[in-house]
């Protein structure tokens, strides 16, 4: 089983990425679990709402079954985005981002257009935060990859990359 986490600012392509890379590489797509838990229970949330969105997240990650798994998110998310809004994350936050769930994560660069949607909370910081993801994956040597540039350009340096880790595996 092969775990692909796709990470980064809002708006930066992680769900489109992880949807076209289910389908091209015959994968299993977990979506996220925040966007559901918000559409269900409305857009304002506080600190609390995190470990639950983080819990429900996990529990997703752990029903899903293909060899080829691609999560749309990953605990990074959690931890940046609970520091960046409220000055701290919990300690079950960083539980989960010290733990491996993952064999690669896929950080998107903000390079493109903003979509607002009524769950999206910040089109003005994400180059801020993209530098805060990378930071995060050096200090906890998580394994990442940056992608960039139209989908297409971004689907192909994946593509090549789960080929890689396929034949480790």
């Amino acid at each position: 089983m092969i775990r692909i986490a796709f990470t980064g600012p809002e708006s930066s392509g992680k769900s489109t990425l992880a949807k076209a890379i289910s389908k091209s590489m015959n994968g299993q797509y977990v979506e996220e679990f925040a966007r559901s838990y918000l559409e269900e229970n409305g857009p304002d949330y506080d600190i609390g709402d995190l470990d639950i969105m983080a819990k429900g997240h996990a529990q997703s990650i752990l029903r899903a079954s293909n060899s080829i798994q691609l999560i749309d998110t990953d605990f990074v998310v959690f931890k940046i985005w609970s520091e960046y809004k409220y000055g701290a994350a919990s300690a079950f936050i960083h539980r989960l981002v010290s733990e491996n769930w993952f064999d690669l994560h896929v950080l998107c660069t903000p390079d493109i257009t903003w979509e607002p949607d009524d769950l999206r909370e910040n089109p003005d910081d994400r180059d801020i935060l993209f530098q805060q993801y990378i930071g995060a994956f050096k200090k906890l040597r998580k394994p990442y990859l940056i992608v960039q540039g139209p989908l297409a350009k971004r689907q192909k340096k994946l593509e090549e990359a789960i080929n890689k880790l396929c034949r480790i595996s």
